[in-house]
């Protein structure tokens, strides 16, 4: 794990964090009744490339029960109902990442999105240089439980490193046992989630979105998965979203290249009892007395 990065190295950490803020927002404003999923995931997507950032990972637009990993298929004609929905973008600058998110209610549950952004903000006050990452995990935890609510306690936030977006160190949204000190120059996200479900989440047999198992991949024999392993390789270790890709039978192409362990897939997540859930996440850089928020 990497805690001593450049000044040029953060520059591009902060870079990414600005696109990822005015694309937040401004994406935000298109989830209304009625919009059109897949339309606002691609809204989202082009213009963080137009503002000069690249894509960490699919725009998630994670609904009602479903806490993370949802993204839009190529042929979704869904639209928004009224509908607890979790924006939730990536962005990067030459594999430096700014990781964010924000719940856009619909339903008509406000208590519920104050409760996982009062988490954030209570992680948030508390991050300094030599923190130990179970400090964070109870602040977040006492916040929502005032709330009436319950963190998701299998969900965590993360250490963000160079073209990763899950590294070390885990950040619990309860309090545990045995935690990380963490150092100054660290970026990590933290990411609460609040439910009034059960507090669990379970994978869910569905996805639309992958990574590579590994960087450099065994190249299959078959030339259209190999055509389409080698436009995945582009992406690095990085997530990608199978409608990335066009050509033939890729839903085929997908399912061999996953049976063969060259790519994993992020199954979409759910609350267990099929509860609503919120989230509220940013980006911070650790410092010797707080912490920079650079998605805010």
């Amino acid at each position: 794990m990497n805690n001593h990065l450049t000044r040029e190295e953060l520059k591009k950490h902060r870079k990414a964090g600005r696109i990822l803020a005015e694309v937040r927002e401004k994406t935000a404003k298109k989830i209304t009744v009625g919009a059109s999923i897949l339309e606002t995931a691609v809204f989202a997507e082009d213009l963080i490339r137009s503002l000069g950032g690249q894509l960490a990972f699919p725009c998630n637009l994670s609904r009602n029960e479903d806490a993370a990993h949802y993204t839009p298929g190529a042929g979704d004609t869904s639209v928004f109902g009224e509908d607890m929905v979790k924006l939730d973008i990536g962005v990067h600058i030459d594999g430096y990442i700014a990781d964010a998110a924000v719940t856009i209610d619909l339903s008509d549950h406000p208590e519920l999105v104050e409760a996982s952004k009062a988490g954030l903000a209570a992680a948030i006050d508390l991050i300094h240089t030599g923190i130990d990452t179970t400090e964070i995990g109870a602040a977040i935890e006492s916040a929502i439980v005032e709330f009436g609510y319950k963190p998701i306690s299998n969900l965590t936030g993360h250490g963000l490193e160079r073209y990763r977006t899950h590294a070390p160190p885990s950040i619990p949204n309860i309090h545990v046992r045995g935690g990380t000190v963490l150092a100054e120059g660290q970026v990590v996200a933290i990411e609460p989630f609040a439910t009034d479900g059960a507090g669990r989440i379970r994978d869910t047999p569905r996805s639309e979105i992958y990574h590579l198992a590994t960087e450099n991949p065994r190249l299959p024999r078959i030339p259209r998965a190999r055509a389409l392993l080698k436009e995945m390789m582009e992406y690095k270790t990085l997530p990608f979203a199978k409608r990335w890709f066009s050509g033939e039978k890729i839903d085929f192409t997908f399912r061999s290249l996953e049976k063969s362990g060259l790519i994993e897939s992020y199954p979409v997540l759910t609350e267990v009892t099929g509860a609503l859930v919120s989230q509220a996440e940013h980006t911070v850089i650790v410092t010797a007395d707080g912490c920079e928020v650079i998605t805010g």
